[in-house]
């Protein structure tokens, strides 16, 4: 392939990239878990001694921003879309270190050109 098909394949799939991160919802960084745990009351279904049931699960999305790590707990009802943030920024990384290195490379070839 000659260096003008290549810069123009590579005009072509930035602006591609560009189009995919305007196409994504809310982003989130981080990770979700799911905590079960047992409470202080001796009669409970938690502290059964033969078939102890722990309360839960309890939803914790944990992440870092501007240096700064925190967690909060998300509601059985809301988990599916913090989930889906997160992936949605996986995606959003993903494309941005593709932009990256497209941007690069057609940098070099832009060199080749002059």
């Amino acid at each position: 392939m000659n260096v003008e098909k290549e810069v123009e394949v590579l005009e072509g799939r930035i602006l591609e990239i560009k189009n995919e991160i305007m196409g994504l919802g809310e982003i989130r960084n981080g990770s979700v878990s799911e905590q079960y745990n047992v409470c202080g009351n001796p009669t409970c279904r938690c502290k059964d001694k033969e078939n102890p049931q722990k309360h839960g699960p309890y939803f914790q999305h944990s992440y870092s921003f501007n240096k700064k790590s925190t967690s909060q707990f998300v509601s059985a009802e809301n988990i599916d879309k913090v989930r889906q943030h997160i992936a949605d920024y996986k995606t959003f990384m993903k494309l941005k270190d593709e932009w990256l290195g497209a941007s690069i490379q057609l940098s070099k070839l832009r060199k080749k050109l002059k």
